[in-house]
């Protein structure tokens, strides 16, 4: 399976798998809740597992639950399908379960359920307990009640807690919660959890790298807007079976993170690009106008008044460049809307101080290429007034108008 996935939802891709379904009929029609629970050799808890999800639903939930098993050794599927089709489980809820029979790993497991079901919202556990199906019902509400898109048991929010676990793998957990807030600027704080709900649009179109075994992690960075809530909820280890942790999985981890730092600083980059480009662009084309007014004045005074020292023209050809600069840049490039008359002022002070920078070192370029190079003044002004405005931009964005150099 491609490590790339689109996320295009309806059940109709999710036949194309390879699968096997319990149902002999099988309703396409959307329901309210699909519950995924990815597995890999479960069978001492997939029965129970099954039947307590299925008993925590309230009364004509409209639900459904899809096992996603990575050919178990143990025979978790058909155990699985045992339970489905007998008289345990319940008529109201379907269950699907299906099988891969070439494929590993957590994240993609939860892809192919995803793509399987038909659910407007989707609840994503554990099928080892250490996810209690009593707190699907409270992320159902959660998602309503607060008109979120992204419900998240946390363990780290007030009232939630960790039963069980060893101090190493509390260290390893904290230490990856903080990579992942670090680097990828998350701001919740249980972003490993892997017991969360979520509503069906939220992911629609994104494409998923399904690397490692934290699949919220990468919902997260890339579902740009998403509103995330945090329920408490107490993680239990597992009661049978033995722990999925190893040092592939910490791999995974390192690589999935990667991944979406690089995904998240692309596109904040190419966002950030692409406005500090265009007031660059409009600066220059403001710089390029200050050009024509300071060459125009400079050679209209030194052309009228044959015994004025061409430096003296020169200054003034720039006072009044820089004059419209100011306005223009303030009106249009900055997109300033503060006209009040104190504010203006220092602005135009500010931005008089830093365009003296320029045109200091304009000046001192102008008189070592004239007066010491002999060059033709008019290119000489040219080169001079160009390269001065670079420093003029970024001075002048950073501490007259009060913006980031990169924004």
């Amino acid at each position: 399976m491609d490590d790339k996935i689109l996320i295009g939802m309806g059940f109709e891709r999710g036949q194309k798998q390879a699968m096997s379904l319990t149902r002999t009929e099988v309703s396409t029609r959307p329901r309210a809740l699909s519950i995924i629970i990815p597995t890999y050799n479960e069978r001492q808890n997939i029965t129970k597992m099954l039947d307590m999800v299925s008993s925590f639903l309230p009364p004509a939930a409209d639900a459904e639950i899809v096992v996603v098993d990575d050919n178990s050794p143990d025979g978790t599927a058909e155990v699985a399908k045992r339970y489905a089709s007998s008289s345990m489980s319940r008529m109201d809820c379907e269950i699907k379960v299906i099988s891969r029979k070439g494929a590993k790993g957590l994240s993609s497991a939860i892809l192919a359920g995803i793509r399987a079901s038909i659910g407007e919202a989707v609840v994503v556990m554990d099928g080892d307990f250490s996810h209690p199906p009593e707190t699907i019902t409270k992320m159902i509400e959660e998602l309503k009640r607060s008109d979120c898109d992204i419900v998240v048991a946390s363990r780290y929010v007030e009232g939630g807690s960790i039963t069980g676990w060893p101090f190493k793998r509390k260290l390893i957990s904290k230490g990856a919660t903080k990579i992942a807030q670090r680097s990828l600027g998350i701001k919740i704080k249980d972003p490993m959890s892997g017991f969360f709900a979520f509503r069906r649009n939220v992911i629609r179109n994104i494409s998923f790298d399904a690397i490692g075994y934290k699949l919220l992690l990468e919902i997260l960075v890339k579902a740009r807007g998403a509103r995330v809530r945090e329920i408490p909820y107490n993680f239990t280890d597992r009661r049978a079976g033995s722990s999925k942790m190893d040092g592939s999985v910490i791999r995974d981890y390192v690589k999935s993170v990667w991944k979406l730092y690089r995904y998240g600083k692309s596109t904040r980059e190419g966002r950030t690009s692409v406005r500090f480009l265009s007031k660059a662009g409009r600066f220059y084309t403001v710089g390029a106008s200050g050009l024509l007014v300071n060459y125009l004045v400079s050679f209209l005074f030194g052309a009228a008044f044959p015994n004025l020292w061409y430096i003296y023209a020169t200054m003034i050809g720039i006072t009044f460049s820089m004059t419209t600069n100011f306005i223009l840049n303030k009106i249009w490039t900055f997109e300033d809307r503060n006209t009040a008359a104190r504010t203006t002022l220092v602005q135009y002070i500010s931005f008089l101080g830093f365009s003296s920078i320029g045109a200091a070192f304009q000046l001192g370029m102008i008189y070592l290429l004239v007066g010491t190079e002999h060059m033709n003044y008019g290119l000489a002004l040219f080169a001079s007034v160009a390269i001065a405005s670079i420093g003029n931009f970024v001075l002048n964005k950073k501490w007259t108008f009060k913006e980031k150099i990169w924004s």
